[in-house]
């Protein structure tokens, strides 16, 4: 079609070029791989001045997808948005936990959201391993609490779940009181599980290439 790139590779470095245009702030240049992502899949350059990265949390990250950690999501749409081929490179795998037989029973015995539930049920396979939240602020809030146990503590915790109902308190409570775990998260409603998963691929796509 005339006046359109049709190249994927033009798309791309064209659609990075105009981003970078819309940068404000200073970012190491393993960062600005996630931020950049970011900000492509969501189409908002505003989005820049509520990501935040724990200054542990690219590196912690890397370290764990090259031990072969696996990815641990809160909703098969994260889950499915990973770029598991390259994981599989790493030795990882991404999982989800929600359908997992026990969970709907459990979480009704509990009185806690399903996704709750699922995290606290495989809690043993939170160690190590990249948690990526895009959906339930509840699910956040739960690996925050496991987080606390040496034996269930993540390596890094992407959260970014959204909505209006706990979504901004569960990422200010992860980014205000929980410094001491290596994070990377979008403050305030906005998030989502696409974004959940670019981030991860981010990482992903940089610990590949270190390899080579």
């Amino acid at each position: 079609m005339k006046g359109f790139i049709t190249d994927p590779l033009e798309i791309e470095r064209e659609s990075m070029r105009i981003i970078h245009g819309y940068l404000q702030q200073e970012w190491t240049e393993q960062e600005l791989k996630v931020v950049e992502r970011c900000i492509h899949t969501s189409g908002d350059p505003t989005l820049e001045s509520v990501i935040r990265i724990h200054p542990q949390g690219i590196e912690a990250g890397l370290k764990a997808l090259q031990q072969g950690a696996p990815v641990i999501t809160d909703v098969e749409m994260v889950r499915a948005g990973i770029a598991k081929k390259q994981l599989a490179q790493l030795g990882g795998v991404a999982e989800c936990f929600l359908s997992d037989p026990r969970v709907a029973d459990q979480a009704a015995e509990w009185g806690i959201t399903r996704s709750m539930a699922a995290l606290r049920l495989n809690k043993e396979r939170l160690k190590g391993a990249i948690v990526a939240i895009g959906n339930a602020p509840t699910a956040l809030l739960e690996v925050l609490e496991l987080a606390q146990d040496p034996e269930t503590r993540p390596a890094l915790v992407v959260g970014i779940p959204v909505g209006f109902v706990g979504a901004r308190e569960s990422k200010d409570l992860l980014w205000d009181e929980h410094q001491e775990l290596p994070s990377i998260t979008i403050l305030g409603n906005r998030g989502g599980s696409p974004l959940a998963a670019t981030c991860v691929n981010a990482l992903i796509y940089l610990a590949v290439n270190r390899e080579i």
